[in-house]
């Protein structure tokens, strides 16, 4: 699972690209395995996963000869594993570029997204080290690129949609139901939803704005309160707070700290599932009217 530094810029980036955290968070999940980096000589380097196939395509002659021999190229996918350790597999690399270091960059996929190297024209960098460079310079970077791979690709609408299947298809590709990579992006998806940005270390007020504040929302809503889900938290919102705050014994204040997170969290009935279901009701109750 992601350190709280990572989740907090992981989250930040979804919030300004006008994506709800848990999607995004649940691509980087299933790609990284919940690593954001790894230390390498007292540097954080982001996770690589090196591709043999590739390197073998982008070599010929002597190289291509060399890599084979050296059991770092084959024309056939998944002949040329992994090692389980990210330090073997930067080694793997590094092996690789000392014999031809663009096809070796253009090999690998990179960091939270894992975006391959090769697409680095497509992206619009002004070379593959420009790619390597934006996922080695920290989270941010790493988030950055994905995001501009999603959006490239055409799978943002897919992706705020929650249509696992349809982005599964376009990220992952064609055979994504092999390796259950849709199921795999919703149970993500389910446990980050499930955690809530209410478990964030930030403290919300009247004035607050964002996702935060609708996921505050939702929860008052599963309590029972009644609040607008739109993100600005105004005296409405602060209003809800403070009954909730009297009805759970603690200090009505209208202020959301860890103690009343925590309240909200623990009495919340169904868990995360439960304020979805409500805020289902309080939309079908306004399309429907009264007869609900």
């Amino acid at each position: 699972m992601f350190s709280k530094a990572a989740i907090t810029e992981i989250s930040g980036a979804a919030s300004k690209a006008g994506i709800e955290p848990a999607i995004l968070l649940a691509v980087a999940q299933v790609e990284s395995g919940g690593r954001s980096h790894v230390m390498l000589r007292g540097r954080a380097e982001p996770v690589i996963r090196f591709e043999g196939h590739y390197f073998d395509r982008r070599l010929a002659g002597t190289k291509r000869a060399e890599a084979r021999a050296a059991g770092l190229a084959s024309p056939e996918v998944g002949e040329i594993a992994n090692p389980r350790g990210q330090a073997e597999r930067w080694a793997l690399f590094e092996r690789a570029a000392r014999i031809d270091r663009k096809a070796a960059c253009e090999s690998v996929s990179w960091g939270l997204g894992q975006v391959m190297g090769a697409h680095w024209s497509w992206l619009g960098f002004a070379d593959v080290e420009a790619l390597v460079a934006e996922a080695r310079s920290g989270i941010a970077g790493q988030v950055r690129l994905m995001l501009r791979y999603i959006e490239k690709a055409g799978l943002m609408d897919a992706l705020v949609a929650r249509d696992w299947a349809r982005f599964a298809r376009g990220y992952n590709g064609p055979g994504y139901r092999r390796n259950q990579y849709d199921r795999k992006l919703a149970r993500a998806y389910r446990a980050h939803a499930a955690d809530g940005l209410l478990c964030a270390a930030e403290t919300l007020r009247i004035g607050a704005r964002g996702a935060a504040v609708r996921s505050l929302q939702l929860m008052l809503c599963a309590h029972g309160q009644r609040v607008a889900v739109d993100g600005v938290f105004g005296p409405q919102t602060g209003r809800a707070v403070q009954r909730f705050q009297t009805e759970a014994g603690l200090v009505s204040d209208g202020i959301v700290g860890p103690v009343t997170r925590d309240a909200l969290a623990r009495r919340l009935p169904f868990g995360a599932l439960g304020s979805r279901l409500w805020a289902l009701f309080l939309r079908l109750r306004r399309l429907l009217g009264a007869a609900l």
